[in-house]
């Protein structure tokens, strides 16, 4: 088949890239280089759109959530990844987690269901110099196609790090010492509606002495040395390494992942408590696939070595003899300077039948980097069909995103972004208290004729 796209990378941007072209008839080449020898530092399988760090897509609140109003301007459009995510889903309260295994498998069997897609298995090492392109190959873009890369844009590539949590057998935690409830005490009526029983993290507590301890064996423990080439790659804030956040300070672990506030421990209960006591602090553990039998320890990216993070989180209250699934990783992100080298259309200045998708644009996130891929297919849709690209809305999640990272942000000091009501026009004539539902109010309204035009 004669294709006339080509989509370098079959992740999340790449796949979605792809489902929005070739159901629209455009023919389509979607190269992955997994499955053809090849792979990455980071991914376990060959599985397009497989999920590496986190089963979670976070918040599925498109109220008072800008991620939850990202997710429901997707469905809006008719998104794969969003329509896989909805027969994937596993109990997490008002987050939307999903069993990977499943998603990557549904997201596949679809575009493999679309006749003028084809999916080729195989390393592309430079880019294009003619033909619409979509380069989509993710923050693990191999060596040889980053350096084409690099080449084609004048510029060295900025890089940070990235950290993966482990993942603890369901049968190997203490659930007498740990117990059920939703993140926060929050999610419950959203856990209930979509099947889960409104308690679906394990939390495990910590008084203080043992909180104190812990971090000091954060500190104290073996960590991943880095290649001299890596030295000064910094990390982006949404993927911190437990240890990192453990160095910024005594408490800084206990007003982030370990917060305990809400959290009643029923084993603590006492005559005058019959709810129990809220812990010190406490690690939490989000559902990791359908079964229920994969726990992902919540905000627990870290850098340590595998024998210590074994031995380290042993020390964990109700986790004294886990067994672990997976352990935490460290692996480098690479992604553009895009507001200067991309331009509104998400293409190369230098070489404009080249468009950039996903989080090597320096986006963040599974959503966000699904979102960018949607929009580079239906831009590249809009160019094939001869119409004129109308971006959506600012005011929306999708529109706010792609301003940021086109050109809205600034060059100079621009890092990986995930969606936030910072990146929308503000709003000055309404109370703080009900600033998000008005933003999503507003989105909503606006991205409704944008997307009745898309069709």
């Amino acid at each position: 088949m004669t294709h006339q796209v080509h989509i370098i990378g079959g992740g999340m941007a790449g796949s979605e890239a792809a489902w929005q072209l070739a159901r629209r008839g455009v023919r389509v080449r979607l190269s992955e280089m997994r499955g053809s020898g090849d792979t990455t530092p980071a991914h376990n399988g060959d599985g397009l759109a497989e999920l590496v760090c986190s089963n979670s897509f976070r918040s599925d609140d498109d109220e008072k959530n800008a991620v939850g109003l990202l997710h429901h301007e997707m469905r809006q459009c008719d998104s794969l990844l969003m329509a896989a995510a909805a027969k994937a889903r596993v109990p997490a309260g008002s987050a939307l987690a999903v069993d990977r295994d499943v998603f990557s498998a549904e997201v596949e069997a679809a575009l493999r269901a679309l006749p003028t897609l084809e999916i080729v298995r195989e390393r592309v090492d430079t880019l294009p110099v003619e033909g619409l392109t979509i380069v989509a190959t993710g923050p693990l873009t191999a060596p040889s196609l980053a350096e084409s890369i690099g080449g084609a844009t004048g510029a060295d590539s900025l890089a940070f790090f990235d950290a993966i949590a482990p993942i603890v057998y369901r049968d190997s935690i203490d659930m007498g010492v740990a117990w059920m409830a939703s993140r926060w005490d929050k999610g419950a009526e959203a856990s209930l509606a979509m099947g889960g029983d409104g308690r679906d993290y394990i939390n495990c507590p910590m008084t203080r002495d043992q909180y104190l301890a812990f971090r000091e064996e954060l500190l104290a423990g073996e960590k991943t040395e880095f290649k001299q080439w890596e030295a000064n790659t910094p990390y982006f804030d949404g993927c911190m390494p437990i240890e990192v956040m453990a160095a910024r300070g005594e408490e800084t672990l206990r007003f982030g992942p370990m917060k305990p506030v809400g959290l009643d421990n029923p084993h603590w209960a006492t005559p005058e408590h019959p709810n129990g006591r809220w812990p010190y602090a406490v690690v939490q553990l989000r559902q990791d696939n359908k079964l229920g039998t994969l726990w992902n320890m919540v905000g627990f990216q870290t850098k340590l070595k595998h024998a210590e993070q074994v031995r380290v989180f042993r020390t964990i209250p109700g986790l004294e003899n886990a067994e672990f699934a997976r352990l935490g990783g460290l692996h480098r992100n690479t992604f553009l300077n895009s507001p200067t080298l991309l331009d509104r259309q998400l293409r190369l200045r230098s070489a404009p039948h080249i468009r950039f998708a996903g989080q090597i644009t320096g986006c963040e996130g599974y959503v966000e980097s699904g979102s960018v891929g949607m929009l580079a297919g239906l831009m590249t849709a809009a160019e094939i069909a001869g119409r004129t690209w109308t971006p959506p809305p600012q005011t929306t999640a999708l529109g706010s995103l792609l301003s940021h990272i086109t050109g809205d942000a600034d060059a100079e000091s621009f890092q990986p972004m995930n969606v936030n009501f910072g990146l929308f026009p503000p709003l000055h004539d309404v109370k703080k208290k009900a600033r998000k539902e008005a933003y999503t109010e507003r989105a909503k309204a606006d991205i409704a004729p944008w997307i009745s035009a898309l069709a």
